[in-house]
């Protein structure tokens, strides 16, 4: 049996409740440990020398997220982080509010002890109304059996456009004229693919793990062989 066969996510396979009540503390625990999961993926940064915005693995815990909780709870973790962000310490902070650091070159490598502020205010804003939006359309397609195949790839492409666009579109209100692209995109692309690669291959295999846990003699689902799956 392929257990991506049908609209379903990750964490339903992997942590099945058949309990109504018991399915609602599991998705509360997990929305809010999602959203913890990007908190603390955003204190991890690389100030660069040439452009205000941070490098950071918040782009991988994004993806991650809407890949394992489906649409719907991966946009409500993001938008518990956007929410909480307003209050508290939650977003990437700037070099200066580093705990501890270490600095190579111009760059700067660090944890941040973070920031907080009205998204609508922040140049980097719009990134994280893009980071809902990704997280939701990687949960939608990998609910309709996307996240187990080679098509994985394409997905968290798409998450990642997702996030450039409404970042950029924010930066371009705050970055001197002709300096968007250069302070907000060009930077960041090996970077961001790199981490898409690796949620890539981290998804499918969750995937397999989770079928064979729950006794699909084909570990990759569908009767398909690994190789036929992927090529």
């Amino acid at each position: 049996m392929d257990y991506q066969s049908s609209v379903a996510a990750l964490v339903d396979v992997a942590l099945p409740m058949e309990d109504f009540r018991a399915r609602v503390v599991r998705d509360a625990v997990l929305v809010v440990g999602f959203a913890l999961l990007v908190t603390l993926l955003a204190r991890f940064s690389v100030q660069l020398p040439f452009a205000p915005v941070p490098v950071t693995w918040q782009t991988f815990a994004v993806l991650l997220t809407g890949a394992v909780l489906g649409s719907s709870r991966a946009a409500m973790a993001l938008s518990l982080y956007l929410v909480a962000g307003m209050f508290l310490p939650v977003f990437a902070g700037p070099a200066n509010s580093y705990l501890w650091d270490a600095t190579v070159g111009s760059y700067v490598f660090g944890f941040s002890s973070g920031d907080s502020g009205y998204f609508w205010e922040m140049a980097l804003g719009g990134y994280i109304i893009g980071y809902i939006a990704a997280a939701w359309l990687v949960g939608f397609l990998c609910e309709r059996g996307l996240g187990s195949t080679a098509w994985i790839l394409p997905v968290m492409v798409a998450g990642i456009v997702l996030v450039y666009v409404s970042g950029l579109v924010q930066l371009s209100l705050f970055a001197p004229e002709g300096r968007t692209l250069a302070w907000g995109l060009y930077p960041f692309i090996a970077g961001d693919l790199l981490k898409l690669l690796l949620a890539a291959m981290l998804v499918p295999a969750a995937w397999g793990l989770a079928n064979l846990l729950r006794g699909d003699d084909d570990y990759y689902g569908g009767g398909r062989s690994f190789n036929e799956r992927w090529l």
